[in-house]
């Protein structure tokens, strides 16, 4: 059973959603997602408290694509 909330936010108010008023929410998903307290806050402020968008934003942001790191590993 303890492996069925996987998905839930830490603040558990509803699927996959970020509590910004909740400092150890905040927190959580700045762990899960690699990213610092002050990025969640400004991609939640952005996209909304979904986490998936944030997510997304997030990666958009900072990330690179999987055909940008092939591309990279065959360069070097």
């Amino acid at each position: 059973m303890a492996n069925e909330d996987k998905n839930m936010a830490p603040n558990a108010t509803g699927p996959a959603r970020i509590d910004v008023q909740s400092d150890g929410s905040v927190a959580e998903w700045a762990r899960r997602l690699d990213v610092t307290v002050s990025q969640i806050k400004d991609a939640v402020a952005t996209v909304g408290d979904q986490a998936s968008d944030v997510e997304m934003h997030l990666k958009g942001s900072h990330s690179t694509s999987n055909v940008e790191r092939i591309d990279q590993a065959g360069a070097g």
